[in-house]
């Protein structure tokens, strides 16, 4: 089977997002100028540096009450910052529920019934209770070809982390089971880890 995008897949449903997996979700949370919060989750996220460190997310499609985009990317060009809060497999359906579509200065924290704890370094709300929080400040949105696709950069300035996710001295993931985003509606989690030592390494 070999197609090309621009002529279509045949398929009932694009095989695309199915193909890049798993993807980790960037649950971001902005604050508008006027101080309306927002949450709503992209699986198109990662981490794409160290020092300083860094992420990105992409936002690939627009609302009718945004200029061309969505709520997440409006509010980061207000304000310059965004939060990025780690989703763990118990707060799926939360998750969920904040990926609609929804008015402007409809907060989606209360949608869902999210405790919100304050950002220490930037203006925004983050979800207090997830396993951790990157409150980041805005470097770069790049707009990628198509008519709503943007990438946004971000440094990351402050970080928290949930104590009982911190086991000697280490992150854990496997406290909390990271959920990942696979293609069309399906999700997994991590449930299983293993360790690789790269060549030449003790």
């Amino acid at each position: 089977m070999f197609y090309e995008p621009k002529n279509g897949h045949g398929f009932p449903h694009n095989p695309f997002n199915a193909l890049v997996t798993p993807r980790p979700i960037g649950w971001i949370s902005t604050r508008d100028r006027n101080g309306n919060d927002n949450l709503a989750p992209y699986s198109f996220f990662n981490a794409v540096a160290y020092e300083p460190p860094q992420v990105m997310f992409a936002s690939t499609s627009a609302k009718d009450d945004r200029d061309g985009t969505k709520d997440s990317v409006a509010n980061i060009r207000e304000t310059g910052v965004f939060c990025v809060n780690i989703v763990e497999y118990a707060m799926r359906d939360a998750m969920n529920v904040t990926s609609g579509s929804y008015a402007k200065d409809v907060d989606e924290f209360s949608l869902a019934e999210l405790e919100k704890a304050e950002c220490s370094v930037i203006s925004a709300s983050r979800v207090a209770l997830a396993p951790a929080n990157l409150e980041c400040k805005l470097t770069k949105i790049v707009q990628l070809p198509g008519e709503a696709n943007f990438a946004v950069f971000g440094e990351v300035v402050g970080v928290h982390l949930r104590d009982n996710c911190l086991v000697d001295g280490v992150f854990d993931v496997s406290t909390f089971s990271p959920l990942a985003r696979l293609g069309y509606k399906d999700y997994a989690r991590v449930e299983t880890i293993f360790s690789l030592k790269r060549p030449g390494e003790e």
